[in-house]
């Protein structure tokens, strides 16, 4: 884990940017097009001691007494890319990639701590796997240029990344952006070609899912025009709705992140 382990804070997540969006001024909102992400040949996991849910269990400590490294090989898929490709954890076990951006946002309102653990409405490190390609992100600028940074993209990743490293790639990522001049969003945004998403980072993890929840039901009412009762009922009796739970990393000050999912077809 050296030498990124003798600065501190850890010299880790390394990031792209900043980028000057020509156009943005600080109060507007800036909507990120995720269009294509190609992961590298290879990705890479393993186990840090000391980070990971089991990190203090001593039932499984024998686990975490040592570092370990382990490369995941990519094979491209029909677009003869890896975008479509698969992942080969051993020659028995693989999957299909799913890579999508695990850092991305812009320059914040105020100064955090680092890449790895600084979150909140301007982004953040959020390992969110459907900040991927097709989606739409919807960020709040604070800044000229919004100053969008981005890196951390992993091929693919369990929910929650309980362990604390995904499938962590190099990636060639294509972006484009426009701008919604004068508009502020309670929290990050995201949508998808089937549902619409409300992103929110917290801790404890159920104050996280009740703000998305909250900040979706207000999405559904003032821009979709949704009845408030309804939209409110509907969260507990509509099987579309989930809570996503993309993040839960027992990692210092690194807060949980949590996705209020609604499908677009009950719109």
């Amino acid at each position: 884990m050296r030498p990124f382990s003798e600065s501190e804070p850890e010299t880790a997540n390394p990031l792209a940017g900043p980028i000057y969006v020509r156009g943005v001024e600080k109060g507007d909102l800036l909507v990120i097009h995720v269009e294509k992400i190609i992961p590298a040949e290879k990705g890479v996991t393993g186990i840090k001691p000391g980070q990971g849910a089991l990190s203090d269990s001593h039932k499984w400590s024998k686990i975490h007494r040592t570092a370990y490294t382990h490369i995941i090989r990519h094979q491209p898929g029909p677009s003869g890319t890896t975008r479509d490709g698969k992942a080969f954890y051993t020659e028995k076990i693989s999957w299909d990639l799913k890579p999508f951006i695990g850092t991305i946002g812009v320059a914040p309102c105020i100064e955090v701590e680092t890449s790895s653990v600084g979150q909140g409405v301007w982004g953040g490190n959020w390992d969110c796997r459907d900040i991927k390609e097709e989606s739409l992100l919807y960020l709040n600028c604070f800044h000229e240029g919004g100053l969008l940074y981005l890196g951390d993209v992993h091929g693919s990743q369990g929910d929650g990344e309980w362990s604390g490293i995904a499938n962590e790639i190099r990636a060639d990522v294509t972006l484009s952006c426009e701008i919604i001049k004068n508009k502020r969003i309670p929290y990050a945004r995201i949508k998808k070609k089937e549902s619409i998403i409300s992103l929110y980072a917290g801790k404890p993890l159920e104050d996280a899912v009740n703000k998305a929840i909250t900040h979706l039901l207000e999405w559904l009412v003032e821009e979709y025009g949704m009845n408030a009762r309804d939209a409110y009922i509907q969260i507990s009796v509509n099987p579309g709705f989930r809570i996503n739970i993309y993040q839960m990393v027992s990692l210092g000050k690194l807060q949980y992140t949590v996705g209020a999912d609604f499908p677009k077809k009950h719109l």
